[in-house]
């Protein structure tokens, strides 16, 4: 076995002759580029720093800029002229590269780490071996308590040090392997201008995982996902058995259940970046029995069954299309006025959102109950959800509106400045502040934002379920949207959290709750479930931080 293990001199030498001979061909790619490529890069960096240049006027700029012209024009024609060949060069190098990096130096790498790895765990047991009989020699030889209960204290010292030398080793080898598969890369990244193909991409990707994959980080990270999918598959096999003629893998039970997410997705979604900034909501429940109401009174046909304030209102001598886009306005304008105080009194006073949200919560119940008398308002006109939400088949579109604002939100998060000052403030406020960040605002547009998407999904729900508005609607919908956020991995510490997260604990929640009610669990049961999976997904995160602090 020692045979197979390479020293560090005979590992460059197998190195060299390939190293040569890229270099030669990127000598001349070099040559080929340095009259092209590489000054059209620098007049490029030239013309940025004259627009951003604050000093110069506007015409100092343009006088500027025109010196550039014809020098950028000249290098763009010498890089057009110089194309072909360069793109020659660098095939040829990168043939010579797959045809003989692998077989003729990183394979050889890989056997002798393997090699390496074999000889590191024999010498670790031995040493651990040797350690195990010296300790008990040693207490054969003792009597007093006190000297056994040392030399035991010692002896686990010994073994935690054998192991953190065992375990150095072996990130030393595959740091090693990983650095020979490293090289390959930074030759090409030189050959290709730092420009690579989808495939390469990919392969430094995998690379990347497998060096720094970690057992114990990994089932942190995703040991709910896989209980989960675990459950969901136990309860796929039951139900045709307690359930005989039903299955849960069905093409209409899949489009029932992103149906049925959908306008949830648009709470978690709003809800998501409360969370992000270490916050909550609590009065979305509340928020949706106020939306539903409204929407159905405004879209409801004919006089109202309910009165609001003693007063029965009647829309229907309106325009359909108008009915329905007031009622999203309106909405939208309810709830970001609510969202907008507990935001202002959050940002403003440092109040923590438990509290600014629970006094919305209760604000809103006693006047949408006190206003209405809690009655229902019926349903809307039947015409309204064909407009909004029709099917294709039997293909519920509303899931195309989830889909959209997945996308809005997801732009919005990673795109754009308001976005990465979200993460910011989220992941420290105070650095945030110091880096001139102001906290209010982004505080205050974060509760705006989720207003905006509360009264979408509130009145997707309404034509989804044809009205039905109640105050009592919506009921428990905070709290599923905040566990499917935590499910997802939007952290609570603040700062972590990504809209794929938030979309995987929704669909997550909605399955798992549209399996039970299949099986016909008790909704009393289901929320057990719900509490034992918030509680794990809860206690998960907090290890992490843990380990990270």
């Amino acid at each position: 076995m020692a045979n197979t293990i390479l020293s560090a001199d005979e590992a460059e030498k197998l190195l060299k002759p390939i190293e040569d001979h890229v270099a030669k061909i990127q000598a001349q790619i070099d040559e080929a580029r340095a009259d092209g490529e590489n000054k059209v890069s620098i007049f490029q960096d030239d013309i940025e720093r004259i627009k951003h240049d604050g000093s110069l006027t506007k015409s100092e700029k343009k006088a500027e800029l025109d010196k550039i012209q014809p020098d950028l024009a000249k290098a763009r024609k010498v890089e057009a002229d110089n194309r072909d060949k360069v793109r020659s060069l660098v095939s040829e190098a990168e043939s010579y590269l797959n045809k003989h990096y692998d077989s003729e130096y990183l394979d050889k790498v890989k056997a002798s780490c393997a090699a390496e790895l074999q000889e590191a765990k024999k010498k670790y047991d031995a040493r651990v071996a040797q350690l195990n009989s010296t300790h008990k020699a040693d207490l054969a030889k003792l009597t007093n308590k006190e000297e056994i209960k040392e030399e035991k204290y010692v002896q686990k010292n010994r073994l935690f040090d054998a192991k953190m030398s065992y375990d150095q080793e072996v990130a030393d080898i595959k740091a090693k392997q990983h650095e020979a598969f490293v090289n390959k890369y930074h030759m090409i990244d030189l050959l290709r201008n730092s420009r690579f193909t989808f495939a390469q991409n990919q392969a430094q990707k995998r690379e990347n995982y497998r060096y720094t994959f970690n057992r114990k980080q990994f089932f942190l990270r995703n040991g709910l996902y896989i209980v989960i999918l675990i459950i969901f598959a136990i309860l796929c096999v039951i139900t045709p058995i307690l359930k005989p003629g039903q299955h849960l893998l069905t093409l209409n039970n899949i489009l029932n259940i992103l149906q049925q997410a959908s306008p949830r997705m648009f709470f978690a979604l709003g809800v998501a970046g409360l969370i992000l900034l270490t916050g909550t909501d609590l009065s979305i429940g509340r928020i949706v029995g106020m939306c539903m109401t409204t929407a159905t009174i405004i879209m409801h046909n004919g006089p109202n069954t309910g009165a609001v304030f003693g007063h029965v209102f009647d829309f229907s001598n309106q325009p359909v299309g108008l009915r329905v886009i007031l009622a999203l306005v309106t909405c939208i304008v309810l709830t970001v006025m609510f969202t907008s105080l507990a935001g202002f009194f959050t940002a403003k006073f440092k109040m923590h959102p438990f509290i600014s949200t629970m006094s919305n919560m209760l604000i809103i119940f006693g006047l949408v109950t006190y206003a209405t008398k809690g009655v229902s308002f019926g349903a809307i006109d039947p015409s309204i959800p064909k407009m909004i939400i029709p099917k294709f088949g039997n293909f519920p579109m509303i899931i195309l509106w989830a889909v959209a604002a997945i996308a809005i939100v997801w732009f919005i998060w990673n795109k754009t400045t308001f976005g990465k000052n979200l993460y910011a403030v989220g992941g420290n406020p105070e650095a945030a502040t110091v880096s001139g960040i102001s906290v209010f605002w982004i505080t205050l547009r974060a509760f705006m934002m989720a207003g905006v998407l509360y009264a979408f999904g509130a009145w997707l729900e309404c034509a989804r379920m044809v009205g039905s508005g109640s105050a009592a609607y919506g009921q428990g919908w905070d709290m599923d949207a905040i566990a499917a956020c935590v499910v997802g991995g939007v952290s609570f510490t603040g700062g972590i959290g990504k809209i794929s997260d938030v979309v995987v604990g929704v669909l997550i929640f909605t399955a798992l709750t549209y399996s039970l009610t299949i099986l016909g669990i008790d909704t009393n049961l289901q929320f057990v479930f719900e509490g034992i999976i918030i509680l794990t997904a809860v206690t998960l995160d907090c290890l992490k931080y843990v380990q990270k602090k």
